[in-house]
């Protein structure tokens, strides 16, 4: 990458944030998300995922489940927004996930209520049933099957 990773060094930092800070600055940028070009929420996902894996999982995990908290205030339009900018870049360059740990992210997805987990699993196949043949079965390669069964898709 020619330029410095802006987006991944954020991640990095609030990772390392207790939830009292973490929470409303995850809620304060992802806010800004919405409001940017196309080409700049494409760059934001490209940054996410080369440092999602550089995090530390216990430290990510944390930020993961914050992350997805927050999503869950968010209206089904921005959540959708948002997912389907990841499950886009995801589809098109499945690479980008394999050094994450899969497992572990669907274990934190776990620990959300019942609410929440109707909510984003809600998005994700809403997202995933209107993706073409070729990019369905990207995704489907990269997922493991206990997270599709877990979110139904």
């Amino acid at each position: 990458m020619s330029q410095p990773n802006y987006a991944g060094n954020i991640i990095v930092s609030l990772a390392n944030l207790p939830e009292f800070l973490r929470k409303p600055i995850l809620q304060k940028r992802l806010s800004e998300f919405f409001s940017m070009s196309s080409e700049d929420k494409q760059e934001i996902i490209n940054n996410a995922l080369q440092a999602g894996p550089t995090i530390q999982f216990d430290r990510f995990s944390t930020l993961f489940k914050t992350w997805l908290e927050v999503l869950c205030n968010l209206s089904e339009e921005q959540r959708s927004i948002m997912f389907g900018a990841y499950i886009t870049e995801i589809a098109g360059n499945p690479e980008k996930i394999i050094l994450f740990n899969l497992d572990g992210i669907l274990e934190i997805y776990l620990m959300l209520t019942d609410e929440q987990r109707s909510m984003i699993s809600n998005t994700i196949k809403k997202i995933t049933d209107s993706l073409d043949g070729e990019s369905k079965k990207r995704i489907s390669l990269v997922i493991p099957e206990r997270a599709k069964k877990e979110i139904g898709i």
